[in-house]
């Protein structure tokens, strides 16, 4: 089993059981447990605390919370961080649903190591808490943590930078740039770290060469994942180191970044370099499409938001969800018990077989 270390936090990734897998919590993984085996009535309140509209697939995450919840007979009280994404405003929130007597609470935290009062406080209520697509660290009292295998999302990008440049240029060595996501998100540091695991030993051959030599990841954060932050870096990349020299490639960790990246090397009048991205957003897929983005990763927020609400209606019958990672994901406090799903790369080759069963992207593929 891979066990590995982003930003002080051990968040291992494994290869993913059999997704009919099913395991139950044991005593072993730490304090602040619900106890499943009680309960609670059907038509129950549900927070569901979620960052900024930041992209695409949070936007489409609140809507499918709250149209799938109600579906499934509960009530639900589903809240965005406000447009900064600021962390108070989702401690609020997460406060209000404690005291509106909410019983499953989950969250998309805004930052992921701020939230351990107001998580503490829900389980003090008797809520169950739910991590969603992204893990809570410092705290014994979040119960489960659901999302896309997301070191997995990491490798399939580091190997499509490199598939997508050797197709380009069949010899190397290549020259890339490096960007991660927003600090205060433990993703970006997962995703970061599965790239790595792929590039580097690239790297250390000499194959590929990061360019500025901004290798460390607070080099290369984003801070907010914020589009015009992304497109300042390039811009100053560009300036600072590709005068002359050609730039063949960029880690890109999600769709809006990647085309932010896009539009500082069209701004420079510069070949475009391929570059990857996340989150299957409708402008990327057009972008790959028209052969400008390279690849994007299909996380389909429909079947991780199906996920999280099956893992609700077993709770409300007073049943263990269902995992199928029990060992990989701690928080610094617990391993907390885990469901994971498979995340797909996406390339302009299989874009029409990736998003066959969507509509809204399938259109785009033809």
């Amino acid at each position: 089993m891979r066990k590995y270390l982003a930003r002080g936090v051990a968040a291992g990734a494994i290869a993913l059981l059999a997704l009919t897998a099913c395991s139950e919590r044991s005593d072993s993984s730490g304090g602040g447990s619900a106890d499943s085996g009680k309960g609670f009535a059907a038509n129950s309140l549900i927070g569901v605390a979620l960052p900024a509209k930041t992209s695409e697939n949070w936007v489409l995450a609140g809507d499918l919370f709250t149209n799938g919840l109600k579906e499934a007979g509960f009530q639900s009280d589903v809240q965005y961080a406000g447009a900064s994404s600021t962390v108070a405003d989702q401690q609020a929130q997460i406060s209000a649903m404690v005291t509106k007597g909410a019983k499953v609470i989950v969250i998309g935290a805004t930052d992921a190591a701020q939230l351990s009062t107001q998580v503490k406080q829900a389980k003090e209520a008797g809520a169950t808490v739910i991590a969603y697509d992204r893990l809570i660290k410092n705290t014994p009292d979040v119960d489960y943590y659901v999302a896309y295998d997301n070191f997995k999302v990491g490798q399939l990008q580091g190997q499509a930078l490199l598939d997508g440049m050797k197709a380009k240029k069949p010899n190397g060595p290549y020259t890339i740039e490096l960007f991660s996501g927003s600090p205060d998100d433990n993703n970006s540091a997962v995703f970061f770290d599965g790239a790595m695991d792929v590039l580097k030993p690239e790297i250390d051959k000499g194959n590929v060469v990061v360019g500025s030599g901004q290798t460390d990841i607070k080099q290369t954060a984003t801070q907010g994942w914020k589009a015009e932050n992304a497109q300042q870096r390039m811009d100053s990349l560009l300036n600072s180191t590709y005068s002359s020299k050609t730039l063949d490639g960029v880690l890109s960790p999600n769709d809006t970044l990647a085309r932010a990246i896009l539009t500082s090397v069209k701004g420079a009048g510069k070949p475009l370099p391929v570059v990857t991205g996340q989150d299957s957003e409708v402008e990327s897929v057009k972008s790959i499409m028209a052969g400008e983005q390279y690849s994007t990763i299909n996380k389909d927020t429909r079947n991780l938001v199906k996920q999280t609400i099956e893992m609700v209606k077993a709770l409300q019958a007073g049943n263990a969800p269902q995992i199928n990672d029990p060992n990989s994901y701690n928080n610094g406090v617990k391993i907390v018990p885990s469901y994971l799903l498979p995340p797909q790369i996406v390339t302009k080759a299989n874009a029409a077989e990736a998003y066959a069963n969507d509509p809204t992207l399938s259109a785009l593929t033809k």
